[in-house]
């Protein structure tokens, strides 16, 4: 029983951080749309507007890492911690991997 939670836990770390990083990346993506929607329609006034929200973004984040430390505390012992973060940067990197593409794909044309 003790090789399959030592298994189980690794993996439902790596899956919740996956979760969280995928979300991040998918509010930052949306948030880079409106304000590119905004800027081709002129409403950007000054530097200060260029990201409004991106520090409540932020903030999501760290709530949502929060409350899985919270409710599931499994994840974070014997080291399971590493797991759930590097599924957030997984998660994060797999969407900016997608825009560079996309970026790269457009300059292309």
């Amino acid at each position: 029983m003790q090789i399959v939670s030592e298994m189980l836990l690794p993996a439902t770390g790596l899956a919740a951080g996956v979760t969280i990083g995928l979300a991040f990346g998918r509010l930052q993506e949306a948030a880079l749309r409106r304000n590119q929607q905004r800027q081709e329609k002129n409403l950007l006034h000054s530097g200060w507007s260029l990201m409004p929200g991106s520090m409540t973004r932020v903030a999501m984040l760290l709530v949502a890492l929060v409350l899985v430390q919270l409710v599931c505390p499994l994840l974070f012992t014997h080291y399971s911690q590493w797991w759930v973060s590097g599924g957030v940067v997984l998660g994060y990197g797999v969407m900016l991997w997608r825009q560079l593409r996309q970026r790269m794909a457009g300059l292309g044309r």
